[in-house]
């Protein structure tokens, strides 16, 4: 009799044992769900989204690595991507206990020693922006060994499997590159044009081949990573020089620079990769005397340098990549893997194919949308974004100049 009063209270405690998920050893969990309206649209400059995927965040497993590149080849890095990127994860309900982010300073043995150790530590998605495709390849080999994805993050890594790409689309950034330079060429009144192309460091980085495609199609009509010295185009343009910075090193590409125009003072037109090269190019250009909206210069990541370099009439414009669009794509893409669901296809919206010559397979991907940032829209992109901080860049510039492109 005892017993048989005691069977309704057992059988309560059961209720709620298997109310709470514990009492049955054979009971799945739910699955992950993601987001319905999850795509590369969802991203705002506020970060104001993220906080729909707390749910996808709370069902994870393991940890999020996440290792960027350098902290000299652009500012980006330590100005925008590792803050944007803790924002990204703290607004998606991560503790700080649930991701790591390191710089690997420029050494790629470092960069490779920084990802086996967020594996170690519990990492079950890196997300890493490799210095090289070499060291790209190593991490995203040992990622696949344990069983971790890898979210390649601007530049590519056209190894294995589980890896996605998470950038801009390259070709697409080239060609605005191109675009703009042909239509500043234009506005800036230089005739004959004698085109000097400074490449990105295309010895290293599948995204400079990529770049350089794009601009070279752009100009020359041709959609290759170099095009031959003597080549024309109808608006009466020749190329009389290109090489390639290695490794995307700005005294690099200024001393190459300084020496094709000290050999060639004809040189009227150029074509940089980045904001860095361009800068390095102006830097020569005004050590020679070179006054402003003569000698056309271009680049891309809007940098500081850039923007200033833009409101002076010393360079064209910029490409503008949004990086807080970036760290939020790549903090979703990573709350996704990591709780073992699919990936929606408005978010992984591509795919990325290594350029021709170099060795690799296609990857999925998420492409966002570059902008070509002029002085007609500067105060309508970067600076409402505030990616620039417009009281610095003013302050170098002068009032009166920010004041002239609307910027006040």
């Amino acid at each position: 009799m005892k017993l048989a009063r005691l069977l309704p209270a057992f059988a309560a405690v059961g209720m709620i044992l298997t109310a709470c998920g514990g009492g049955n050893n054979n009971a799945s969990a739910s699955p992950a769900v993601v987001p319905s309206d999850l795509s590369i649209s969802s991203f705002t400059a506020d970060f104001s989204y993220m906080s729909k995927l707390k749910d996808l965040t709370a069902a994870g497993k393991g940890k999020v690595g996440v290792i960027l590149p350098d902290t000299t080849s652009s500012v980006r890095y330590v100005q925008f991507d590792q803050p944007y990127l803790q924002k990204a994860f703290e607004q998606a309900g991560y503790k700080s206990s649930d991701f790591t982010i390191t710089n690997a300073q420029g050494q790629e043995a470092q960069e490779l020693a920084i990802a086996q150790a967020d594996i170690t530590n519990g990492a079950t998605v890196l997300i890493m922006d490799p210095l090289n495709s070499t060291v790209g390849s190593q991490i995203q080999a040992y990622a696949q060994s344990k069983g971790v994805k890898v979210i390649s993050y601007d530049r590519a890594t056209f190894t294995g499997s589980n890896t996605y790409y998470v950038s801009f689309d390259n070709v697409q950034v080239g060609e605005l590159i191109g675009k703009g330079f042909v239509q500043c060429v234009s506005d800036w009144g230089v005739k004959n044009a004698q085109v000097f192309e400074l490449d990105g460091g295309q010895n290293s980085d599948p995204n400079a081949v990529s770049f350089a495609q794009g601009y070279n199609d752009a100009i020359w009509g041709k959609k290759v990573a170099h095009v031959d010295n003597g080549t024309t185009n109808s608006q009466g343009m020749k190329l009389v020089g290109e090489q390639v910075a290695t490794d995307w090193k700005n005294d690099v590409g200024q001393t190459i620079f300084q020496q094709a125009y000290t050999a060639n003072k004809a040189i009227n037109a150029t074509v940089e990769a980045n904001d860095g090269l361009g800068n390095a190019v102006v830097t020569v250009l005004k050590s020679k005397g070179v006054k402003a909206k003569s000698v056309p210069t271009t680049g891309q990541d809007a940098t500081p340098d850039g923007m200033a370099n833009v409101l002076t009439d010393f360079q064209c414009g910029s490409v503008y990549k949004a990086v807080y669009l970036e760290a939020q794509a790549a903090v979703a893409l990573a709350t996704v893997l990591r709780a073992s669901a699919t990936p929606p296809s408005a978010l992984v919206n591509g795919t990325t194919a290594p350029p021709s010559g170099v060795t690799g397979n296609q990857q999925p991907a998420i492409l966002l949308v570059p902008i070509w940032v002029t002085k007609a829209n500067m105060k309508d992109t970067v600076i409402k974004d505030n990616f620039v901080d417009k009281a610095a860049l003013c302050q170098k510039v002068t009032a009166a100049v920010c004041t002239a492109a609307g910027i006040s």
